[in-house]
């Protein structure tokens, strides 16, 4: 919860790898998160060589890029736009300098959010600080950085937003989208005291523990009567605490120029025009609304995460799509989160949960056995067929078995027995309970509440 007290102001920096064949300046691939063997994805452009020239700039990044800042409701520039050397000395960055582009889009905005610029710029390489080598796949991939406002005031807000953001960026299906490859730079400061940076985060849920942390250090440091410092620090996702890493540079350190090697970059309207919007999920949410006949509370659900949304649609025209969104926002959803991963770090896939939703609503088995299968399969990846048969999981209608079972459960719990005829019509429910568990589940509900009425009343 957000404290009052504290007055929190934070603003992001996110760097977000377009999904490109090519790099930005040069034409090696862009799959570095595939490839185990370092510096081979290189060239004497992307490695900083001396003496090497630039390729013209990858015309699909700049289109991504433009589309994104339309998306996030940006005024976009359209002449004179410069790709500038920003110049700082570390291993990852061989030439001295990275190129990055001035503003595609300004004065933007997201819900509640501004967006104050997007540019693009390359990837530098990945140095590791342990070890002290560099792999130079990385380098020279086209990213779309998004700048924010500082208007998020609380770990929450920056969580909804990053969610909302990524999502909406999803929808455009150009960009990376593999664990761990998007960063984010978090700007914070308490009123009244410097702010501070904290660089490279890469999870949504890493910016929200650095965020928790830095408003109490923050806060800690005040009350003792000290002064913040305006710095950049690094997040340990391991220990969940920030670090000091320099003193926080200002753009004059960077030593901005334009690059000689390339010309500025000018979007004529007609190529504006062409770029076709994709599909969003506010728009997602209508059109699945209105052709499924779902009821909006399960729309708003499933466009939060396109991967959900499009499991949707794939079951939704082989089963009864009510049913089917009931499932996922109630059932799918709460094993994926339970397990703290998202759907596609799961086993289940659509031609499963089609299998597995026909088997309950067929009545070939129980609801619960169907959960019970759900929460095997999401990790396995199993045919909900094939453990049905194999393991002997079907619905059990039978009568005579039912009710030996039942007349076995009312023998074992008097005490529940008698409550029930005293009134407490929940020692019904105990009851059922028992019946299910000697029959793991597959017994018809509707008989064996008939016969444990028949039973007891």
């Amino acid at each position: 919860m957000q404290d009052k007290d504290l007055k929190v102001k934070i603003g992001l920096e996110i760097h977000v790898p377009l999904k490109t064949k090519e790099k930005l300046f040069c034409d090696c691939p862009t799959n570095y998160y595939e490839i185990e063997k370092p510096n081979v994805n290189t060239c004497p452009v992307c490695t900083g060589m001396p003496g090497a020239k630039p390729f013209p700039i990858n015309e699909n990044a700049l289109e991504s890029a433009l589309m994104m800042a339309m998306l996030l409701n940006c005024e976009t520039q359209k002449a004179n736009i410069f790709v500038k050397r920003k110049h700082y000395d570390y291993p990852d960055l061989p030439s001295g300098y990275q190129r990055t582009s001035e503003p595609i889009g300004v004065n933007g905005r997201l819900s509640n959010v501004g967006i104050w610029e997007v540019h693009i710029e390359e990837d530098p390489g990945r140095y590791d600080l342990g070890s002290g080598r560099v792999d130079y796949n990385r380098s020279g991939v086209p990213l779309v950085e998004i700048v924010t406002a500082p208007d998020m005031k609380s770990p929450e807000d920056v969580r909804n937003f990053m969610r909302e953001l990524m999502n909406l960026l999803m929808y455009t299906e150009r960009i990376v989208d593999v664990g761990g490859v998007i960063r984010v730079d978090v700007n914070i400061s308490l009123e009244g005291g410097a702010r501070v940076e904290i660089k490279n985060i890469n999870s949504i849920r890493g910016a929200y523990k650095a965020i928790k942390y830095e408003i109490i250090r923050q806060k800690n440091l005040r009350e003792r009567g000290g002064m913040v410092k305006q710095e950049t620090r690094g997040f340990n996702e391991k220990s969940m605490v920030t670090t000091p890493q320099r003193l926080k540079e200002t753009a004059d350190d960077y030593r901005y120029i334009p690059d000689p090697d390339i010309p500025p970059l000018v979007f004529e309207k007609s190529v504006i025009e062409k770029i076709k919007l994709p599909e969003t999920p506010q728009s997602r949410r209508e059109r699945i609304s209105q052709r499924y006949k779902i009821p909006e509370r399960y729309s708003r659900i499933l466009i939060r995460d396109k991967a959900i949304a499009d499991l949707f649609e794939k079951v939704a025209d082989k089963v009864d799509p009510d049913f089917t969104a009931n499932w996922i926002c109630m059932e799918v959803l709460r094993q994926l989160n339970y397990r703290g991963i998202e759907l596609k770090e799961s086993k289940l896939n659509a031609k499963i949960l089609i299998e597995l939703l026909n088997l309950v609503k067929r009545n070939d088995v129980t609801e619960a056995v169907g959960k019970k299968l759900l929460e095997r399969i999401i990790d396995s990846g199993e045919s909900p067929k094939r453990i049905v048969k194999k393991e002997g999981l079907e619905r059990i209608h039978a009568a005579d078995e039912l009710s030996n079972v039942t007349d076995k459960v009312i023998e074992e719990n008097s005490n529940a027995v008698q409550d029930y005829r005293r009134g407490k019509r929940e020692a019904l429910n105990f009851l059922m309970g028992r019946v299910m568990g000697k029959m793991r589940g597959r017994a018809d509900t509707k008989i064996v509440i008939r016969l444990l009425k028949k039973r007891l009343d």
